[in-house]
């Protein structure tokens, strides 16, 4: 019963009786899929006692066990692919725990997925035919990009493959090109709204009324102090590489919860403590398994993002369930502009310069619309005693080390032995200014 790429506009509206039934198939056709094509699939659901016969309809999920990133990282980079590279037309890759990047892969069918969700995104957010649309997510190994610019094509929409900097350029644009909706992170657009009024634009008369905004989250202050400066209308999506990048889940009109497009994406809300099911609409780790991907289909896949499904209905008219806006993870991962940053990763290329100790801590700040990182290591004292030029050389070697391992810049600072905070318990490693600053 799958529907063809013409019935797009009426999946978000199946009634729910159909949505579980097609729900059910692809389930059943994703896990053969898996054990058939993915020795490690196999050998963990032999190990849990499970057959593909044996998932008859959506409450057998359980049976079947969990997919972490951790999974990902122990296969890089291919040993989890259900497709032979053959197939692939595509590879994307997000930020992993070790430096090695967590790989991802599309066929042609899971192109076209892609594309009919992001579609469905847009449509969500009010974005048609006729739109220009400013897209500045990144482009490259980074799946915002494209994700974004083949649903905006897919919708009829015109696109402008901004990708991210230049921030004056970026408020030429909006103005000269009659921009009417824009696709970046949140602190990101936040920030060329306000450049635009340092360039002595009003960011009021700019054309843009949509914002279209993900990849790091952000709180309802943020979202007020968009809408206000900018005179827009600013809409919160999800998505995650490792299920197929934007496109997961998207606001609607309503602004009361992210739509899951679950017809490709099925939702599952557990303890993270004890891995069981909470009651619908509790708190708790948000698990995702990819109904329909071919490439690299994930099996309750770990998220490790805290929310609830909220199965009311919605003013909108959807049928399909929603999640809570994303506040804060399970683990210890950052996002930073987009990035994801393990304290793991930091310790990781730390040790490979000489002269620091294993001793550190993540300073995460906001300065104006932007978030900032900074990390303070400790360094021997032959080190800290050497003059003013070695100490600024060490941390330019040591921020180059951090660039190269995480994929980002950030300030670096040293301090003296045993000058950062001893734990019996688990160590500090991050912390976080912006909370206190999130309703300024």
């Amino acid at each position: 019963m799958d529907l063809s790429f013409s019935d797009e506009a009426a999946l978000d509206y199946l009634p729910l009786d159909r949505l579980r039934e097609l729900q059910a198939e692809r389930l059943r056709s994703v896990v053969q899929r898996v054990y058939e094509r993915v020795p490690a699939y196999a050998d963990r659901m032999k190990e849990a006692d499970v057959r593909p016969d044996q998932i008859e309809g959506l409450d057998d999920i359980v049976r079947l066990p969990f997919t972490t990133k951790l999974d990902l990282r122990d296969h890089y980079p291919f040993g989890l692919f259900a497709s032979p590279l053959r197939e692939v037309v595509r590879l994307h890759a997000s930020s992993g725990t070790t430096g090695k990047p967590i790989v991802v892969a599309y066929t042609r069918d899971d192109i076209n997925t892609w594309s009919q969700v992001m579609l469905r995104t847009f449509r969500c957010a009010g974005v048609g035919p006729g739109d220009i649309v400013q897209n500045a997510y990144g482009y490259g190994l980074f799946t915002g990009g494209l994700g974004a610019h083949y649903g905006l094509e897919r919708l009829g929409a015109t696109v402008i493959p901004m990708s991210g900097g230049n921030t004056e350029r970026q408020v030429m644009v909006m103005r000269d090109f009659g921009v009417t909706a824009v696709c970046a992170t949140p602190s990101y657009f936040l920030l060329m709204l306000e450049r635009a009024a340092e360039m002595g634009v009003d960011p009021r008369s700019l054309p843009v009324r949509v914002g279209v905004l993900g990849a790091e989250p952000w709180t309802d202050q943020m979202r007020e102090r968009i809408e206000a400066i900018g005179g827009v209308k600013a809409y919160d999506i999800y998505g995650l590489s490792e299920i197929i990048g934007p496109g997961v889940a998207s606001e609607c009109e309503a602004q009361q919860g992210l739509h899951i497009f679950e017809d490709h994406f099925y939702p599952e809300v557990i303890d993270p403590e004890t891995g069981q099911p909470v009651p619908d609409g509790a708190e708790g780790e948000l698990v995702l398994t990819t109904l329909t991907k071919q490439g690299i289909p994930m099996i309750r896949y770990r998220t490790r993002d805290v929310t609830r499904l909220i199965r009311e209905p919605c003013a909108c008219g959807r049928s399909v369930v929603r999640m809570e806006r994303i506040s804060r993870r399970t683990d210890d991962m950052l996002i930073i502009r987009g990035v994801n940053v393990y304290p793991s990763q930091v310790e990781a290329a730390l040790l490979q310069v000489e002269g620091t100790m294993p001793h550190y801590v993540l300073v995460v700040d906001r300065e104006g619309a932007l978030d900032t990182l900074s990390v303070h290591v400790e360094v021997s004292e032959d080190v800290f005693s050497d003059e003013v030029r070695g100490l600024e050389r060490l941390e330019r070697e040591i921020a180059g080390k951090l660039e190269s391992v995480v994929g980002l810049r950030m300030g670096v600072k040293l301090v003296e032995r045993r000058s950062i905070e001893r734990s019996m318990g688990k160590a500090k490693r991050v912390i976080d200014n912006r909370k206190a600053k999130q309703g300024q």
